[in-house]
């Protein structure tokens, strides 16, 4: 999998790609993350990349022209799935999107920056809306790689244990159970005894019941999917 990520500030991008899972996913060749700078295809000899809005307001908007030729020039070399823009009126990006992203081969992700992007590149290219929370960060990268990591560890070889991925929270639309590790006992705390006992049935019931359980009581929004009775 492929993924151009295009940013005006491509610096903040540098270190959550350059280590761990990423890092390892890339080595191993299943993975491939490209972070362009957007500031070459700025306009003018100050290569401009933002103006000030029509109609008046505060704050800057990132210009059609440097997105177009990058967008352009991307897609000239390959064929993309995808052309993701994060905004906060996006859908709202959680593991089934991460699951479908998961299974592209070419994604392009703009980060926005200062007020956003003029709505035309939106109209002319985006494919994909995606927002990661209700709140405003100060710019698309942060959301980037949220998107990059979650969709990145779901490709197959990925992770050392591929099953791992699929017992991740949300996955079911349940949250995850409690997990433990040694010691068995810690400051009078000690390991629940099913998952000491070596029956898997039964610690596989008991992860059930707790992940039904946490659900309920930590996220009732989601538990009312689950269980819409």
């Amino acid at each position: 999998m492929r993924i151009d990520i295009i940013s005006a500030v491509p610096e903040l991008l540098a270190s959550p790609f350059s280590h761990s899972i990423l890092k390892r996913a890339e080595e191993r060749g299943l993975l491939f993350v490209k972070v362009h700078d957007l500031r070459p295809y700025g306009v003018g000899k100050n290569r401009q990349i933002d103006d000030y809005q029509y109609g008046g307001g505060a704050g800057m908007v990132m210009m059609c022209e440097p997105l177009d030729s990058l967008i352009c020039e991307l897609k000239a070399q390959r064929s993309y799935d995808e052309v993701i823009y994060t905004t906060p009126d996006g859908i709202t990006f959680n593991q089934s999107v991460a699951n479908h992203l998961s299974l592209k081969e070419n994604v392009i992700i703009i980060c926005g920056h200062y007020k956003g992007i003029d709505d035309r590149i939106r109209q002319i290219h985006v494919t994909k809306e995606i927002s990661i929370g209700d709140y405003v960060l100060s710019g698309g990268e942060l959301a980037a790689a949220v998107l990059t990591d979650a969709i990145g560890r779901l490709i197959p070889g990925v992770l050392n244990d591929e099953s791992s991925a699929l017992l991740d929270s949300f996955q079911d639309d349940l949250l995850a159970p409690p997990i433990y590790t040694r010691p068995a006992e810690f400051k009078g705390l000690k390991v629940p005894d099913v998952l000491l006992s070596g029956n898997d049935a039964n610690i596989d019931e008991w992860r059930t019941e707790m992940s039904i359980q946490r659900t309920r009581e930590r996220r009732p929004d989601i538990f009312q999917k689950f269980d819409p009775a």
